[in-house]
């Protein structure tokens, strides 16, 4: 597996970020945490993700010096000297972190931040000035950036509720409240490609129904308040957006089972209908296969007359791939920049 750039900033600084007990923050690894257990051998490592992915990926080096973390919320009662945070897509999701791992680390404890120039990094001074006594610019290699930082003393205490957006959504004369933490698609208002899907909706929905790619739970509230028989699964691979996600439910009085998953690896059952918004980016970038990877696996997840109903950018060709894996594929409408798929099983060709 190549270094990523962020990693390959990261171990050219590899002797100064010496620590007893870092903290990695949704730093992916690709050989990055052996290095760094190679270089400080007394190190015992906490590597907390909120991406499911990259959590599994850190498990599976199945390492005693390494504690992985998948989790909306970090905490720890062990006190951190050193964290190590890759810049967010969100810089609302930045402020979050900070916020939150504040309480967790010592009170000298080193705060190094990484990403890449087009990410947001030089923005993190300003962004940081609430929390951290200074950020300065301590290295550029890679087209990416690295600051040093160091928390104020005396932070208040980290309330996951105070970072929650909430806006509404009216769904045929009753209006649903949606929560969603910072870095979670849509946060502040409904995106115009959900709100093309949901007009497009099947007319009838009993069974299992699953939302993929949930985000703050938009779709299955929209779902569950309409066809209140219907059996709700929620997917996502972001511990951010499956805790919105929940609440979201909540807040509506409804009921759901909210599963952590990497495309479909988590999915077992048979669904009758899948709706999905499905993302097409990662991080900064502009990433296709996981869409790909879900449409070309999800007939086995379908019962014997599943319906699949998906929106995406117009641009996006994913009615021959859907038409290829699935079935035959209809284009609902074409709207707003956004298309409309549908695919629905038989018998004969499941």
């Amino acid at each position: 597996m190549a270094i990523s750039n962020i990693n390959q900033l990261l171990i050219r600084n590899i002797e100064a970020l010496a620590a007893t007990r870092p903290l990695l923050v949704n730093i992916a690894d690709d050989g990055f945490l052996t290095q760094y257990l190679d270089q400080h051998t007394t190190a015992i490592i906490d590597s907390y993700h909120t991406n499911y992915a990259e959590y599994q990926i850190v498990q599976r080096l199945n390492n005693t010096r390494i504690q992985s973390h998948f989790c909306v919320q970090y905490s720890t009662k062990a006190k951190h000297d050193l964290a190590i945070i890759h810049f967010p897509k969100s810089k609302a999701e930045f402020s979050f972190t900070l916020a939150m791992l504040a309480e967790s680390m010592t009170e000298d404890a080193t705060i190094i931040m990484v990403g890449e120039n087009k990410g947001g990094i030089k923005s993190a001074a300003k962004l940081s000035a609430e929390y951290l006594d200074f950020c300065n610019k301590a290295d550029a290699a890679r087209h990416c950036l690295m600051y040093i930082g160091k928390f104020k003393p005396s932070l208040p205490r980290f309330d996951l509720q105070q970072f929650y957006k909430y806006y509404p959504v009216n769904v045929h004369e009753k209006t649903l409240t949606i929560a969603a933490l910072p870095g979670v698609f849509s946060q502040n208002s409904l995106d115009i490609g959900t709100e093309v899907l949901l007009a497009h909706l099947p007319k009838v929905m009993t069974g299992k129904v699953l939302d993929f790619g949930c985000g703050a739970g938009v779709i299955a509230a929209y779902v569950g308040t309409i066809h209140p028989t219907s059996k709700l699964s929620l997917v996502d691979v972001s511990a951010l957006a499956l805790h919105s996600a929940q609440t979201t439910l909540t807040l509506n009085q409804l009921t759901g089972e909210c599963i952590a998953s990497d495309s479909l690896s988590n999915v077992q059952e048979r669904y009758d209908f899948v709706i999905s918004n499905p993302p097409f980016h990662q991080g900064v970038k502009t990433h296709y296969k996981a869409t790909e990877n879900f449409l070309g696996q999800i007939k086995q997840n379908l019962s014997k007359k599943g319906c699949i109903t998906i929106v995406a950018n117009s641009f996006l060709k994913y009615a021959p791939i859907m038409e290829q894996a699935i079935g035959t594929t209809k284009t609902l409408s074409i709207e707003k920049g956004f298309a409309v798929y549908q695919c629905e099983l038989n018998i004969k060709n499941n």
